[in-house]
């Protein structure tokens, strides 16, 4: 009998240990994804968002840049999974003003955010970039972060959705809200600073992301082409930068992190001048991630590159 009772107790015990395991195994990646579901999940389109988002969340929001390291923001298309991920997210927020095409989905969107329209755009006066007879129209210039007061007016957007969504951390997004726009404040003075007496008017770039810097600071863009960073400039247009470099007396010209510098590699070989490179911030690589860049050592890096080339004082 005791044999029996102890073989019963065994069995008993067996069972329930192969429930409970089925149970926590078949639940197991219910229990993962409400766990990665915890936090507010925010996707940002351009790294200058992302930047802005992670500093004012903190830890209370899952903010990730829907750009992978080192890919150029104009040509980017998300995969499936990738705007399956988007759509399951609280909040979209996309640069908007034509610069991704793939963001159209979420323009009717309760969870889609396009910030360019809380931002001050210039007018890109119908620009149009001719490649291979592609012809490609933006009405106003999509690079407007780089005014540090269109960041400002951003930072206080994300601050006040992000506030809406977790109503009990309003102080803590608006401190944050508040450092972070002290940061921004700093760059502009150091911008002010720097750029009051400069021997050059102009800068020369390959692609036209500069034109915020410009207008803000007083300083002129000539850029090869345009808007559209992969356009192919014609042989006129060449022939007017290289003119202009020689007759400005211009030493260094500039070509886009992530885009070719063959073109202005050719210019540079022309003219006689050196190259460097300017960071439209509004992606990163992945080696400036594990360097710490952010979106205010870019500012200042560009600052320094733009000032030298500018022989400002």
């Amino acid at each position: 009998m005791k044999t029996i009772k102890t073989i019963s107790i065994l069995l008993i015990l067996l069972v329930g240990a192969f429930t409970y395991y089925n149970l926590h195994s078949s639940g197991g990646k219910e229990a993962h994804k409400y766990e990665q579901k915890s936090k507010p999940l925010i996707a940002l389109s351009t790294y200058a968002l992302y930047d802005a988002a992670k500093n004012i969340a903190g830890d209370s929001m899952e903010c990730f840049c829907v750009l992978p390291y080192g890919v150029e923001v104009h040509d980017f298309e998300p995969t499936p999974k990738l705007m399956a991920k988007l759509h399951d997210s609280d909040l979209v927020v996309y640069s908007g003003a034509g610069l991704e095409p793939w963001t159209h989905t979420f323009e009717d969107e309760k969870n889609g955010l396009d910030m360019s329209g809380y931002v001050k755009l210039l007018d890109a006066a119908h620009h149009e970039d001719e490649k291979e007879g592609h012809r490609h129209e933006l009405q106003f210039d999509p690079h407007y972060w780089l005014d540090v007061d269109n960041m400002i007016t951003a930072v206080n957007v994300l601050k006040e959705k992000f506030t809406k969504i977790l109503p009990a951390n309003k102080e803590l997004y608006s401190a944050n809200a508040e450092a972070y726009i002290a940061k921004l404040k700093e760059i502009d003075v150091q911008y002010r600073q720097k750029m009051s007496a400069c021997k050059l008017d102009t800068i020369v770039v390959d692609h036209n992301a500069f034109s915020y810097l410009a207008v803000k600071y007083g300083f002129h863009v000539e850029s090869v082409s345009g808007l559209s960073p992969d356009a192919q400039p014609s042989a006129k247009v060449m022939n007017s930068i290289i003119d202009k470099v020689k007759d400005k007396n211009i030493s260094t010209i500039f070509f886009e992190s992530f885009a070719s510098d063959k073109v202005i590699n050719a210019i540079a070989e022309d003219t006689k001048v050196t190259v460097d490179m300017l960071q439209p911030i509004a992606n990163i690589t992945k080696k400036e991630s594990e360097e710490g860049a952010t979106y205010y050592s870019l500012m200042i890096q560009n600052l320094q590159k733009i000032s030298e080339a500018r022989e400002c004082r």
